[in-house]
């Protein structure tokens, strides 16, 4: 099965010029945490409530007048719409990450997958229960 067939398609974005406060408005309004940066539908990084909340914090950034740009991941792991489902499940597990960017063959936007969809839509509960099960492990501290 290819990711085509199974990615969330239409999805939110945000510019790397919007403020965090924006970004952390959308959020709040679409009820999700990672939202993806682009400029036009090119994929420049993401952009997550952790982001905000953490990273910014800390740092003693102002929302009001940060920009995405400042605050976003810039190294975004990402997969094509024409890859198989197990090639991003593997890519997800490696990496610990819960949601991929899904861009075409011309390197623009066009979904995203999330271990949910891969729970949901492959029907394959020993798959997505494997992905949880790594994606879910313990990371080692920062610092």
């Amino acid at each position: 099965m290819q990711l085509k067939e199974l990615m969330t398609r239409n999805v939110q974005v945000m510019e790397p010029d919007a403020t965090l406060e924006d970004a952390a408005s959308r959020m709040d309004a679409l009820n999700i945490g990672p939202l993806p940066v682009c400029e036009n539908d090119r994929l420049v990084g993401m952009i997550t409530d952790r982001d905000i909340a953490v990273r910014s914090t800390a740092l003693g950034l102002d929302p009001k007048t940060t920009h995405v740009r400042d605050a976003m991941s810039k190294d975004v792991l990402c997969c094509h719409e024409d890859d198989d489902v197990r090639e991003a499940t593997l890519l997800m597990e490696t990496n610990q990450v819960r949601r991929l960017p899904v861009l075409n063959r011309e390197d623009r936007l066009v979904g995203i997958v999330s271990l949910g969809d891969l729970a949901v839509q492959t029907g394959d509960k020993r798959l997505s229960g494997e992905v949880l099960e790594r994606v879910s492990e313990p990371a080692e501290p920062d610092r």
